[in-house]
C-alpha cells in the first residue's frame, strides 16, 4: 500500500519568491509541451522525451536537463489522468474523430523532482531552483523517518496551497527486509552523498500510480481543459 508525507516549508521571502519563479518556469515548459500531445495524441513518457527534449533544453536553458525531464514526466502523467481515466469525458477513446482538448498549466502547477534535483541527508532537503540550490530543515516525525528508509520514493512534488508550499513524498509499499536493512546501512541504489533516503530514479517508461485511475476524473485546480471545437 502506498504511503504519502507531506512537509510544509517555511520559506524566507526571498526563497518563496525563488519558489514561485521555479514555479512559473515550469509550468511554461508543461504548457510548450501541452500543444505536441494534442497534436499528436501522444502522451508517453519516453514517445514524448524523443519528440520534444531537445527543443526544450534549447527554449528553456535556466531550467537544466533534469527539471525539463521531470516538466515532461508532468505532463505525461496529467496526459494519463485526461485521457485515460475511465470516467473521463475526454477518454482518448470517446475522442475518436474529434481534436483532443488543449491542457494548460497555470502556474501554481506542481513541481516533480527527482533524486538528480532534490536530496535528503540528515533531516535537510536541498533543492534546485532557478539560482541555484536551496536548502531547508525538516522536521520529520518517527514514521516519516523510518518511510524513507524502508520504502520506495516513488514521486517528490512541490505543491503550493495559496501561497503557503509544501514538500510532498509517495511512497510505495514496504521493501523487503533484506532492502530495508541496505537502504537503513546507506546500501541503498541512491550515493550515500546524494540522500541519506532512498530516493530513486523512475525508469523512463515508469510513472507513480495515480490514485483517480479508478474513479471519475477529477480535473485538478491547477489545469484547464480547453476543448477545441471539431
Amino acid at each position: 500500500m502506498n504511503f504519502s508525507v507531506r512537509i510544509a516549508l517555511t520559506p524566507s521571502p526571498e526563497q518563496h519568491a525563488r519558489l514561485v519563479a521555479l514555479q512559473s518556469a515550469f509550468a511554461q515548459v508543461c504548457n510548450e509541451l501541452a500543444p505536441i500531445v494534442q497534436q499528436t495524441r501522444v502522451w508517453n513518457r519516453v514517445a514524448l522525451h524523443h519528440m520534444a527534449y531537445k527543443a526544450l533544453r534549447e527554449r528553456f536553458p535556466q531550467l537544466g536537463s533534469q527539471m525539463v525531464c521531470n516538466a515532461i514526466y508532468s505532463v505525461s502523467r496529467t496526459g494519463r489522468l485526461i485521457f485515460q481515466t475511465p470516467g473521463s469525458p475526454f477518454h482518448v477513446a470517446k475522442m475518436a474523430g474529434r481534436p483532443l482538448p488543449l491542457l494548460r498549466f497555470a502556474d501554481t502547477c506542481p513541481v516533480y523532482f527527482d533524486r538528480h534535483t532534490l536530496s535528503l541527508k540528515d533531516g535537510q532537503v536541498s533543492m534546485f531552483t532557478l539560482d541555484g540550490r536551496m536548502k531547508f530543515q525538516l522536521a520529520l516525525g518517527a514514521a516519516q523517518e523510518a518511510a524513507f528508509h524502508t520504502r520506495r520514493l516513488l514521486e517528490i512534488v512541490l505543491q503550493r496551497r495559496g501561497e503557503a508550499f509544501e514538500l510532498a513524498f509517495l511512497f510505495g509499499p514496504p521493501a523487503s527486509p533484506v532492502a530495508a536493512q541496505a537502504a537503513t546501512a546507506g546500501e541503498a541504489d541512491a550515493a550515500p552523498d546524494d540522500a541519506a533516503a532512498n530516493i530513486a530514479e523512475p525508469a523512463p517508461a515508469e510513472l507513480a500510480p495515480l490514485p483517480q485511475m479508478r474513479a471519475a476524473l477529477v480535473v485538478p485546480e491547477y489545469l484547464k481543459v480547453e476543448e477545441v471545437a471539431a
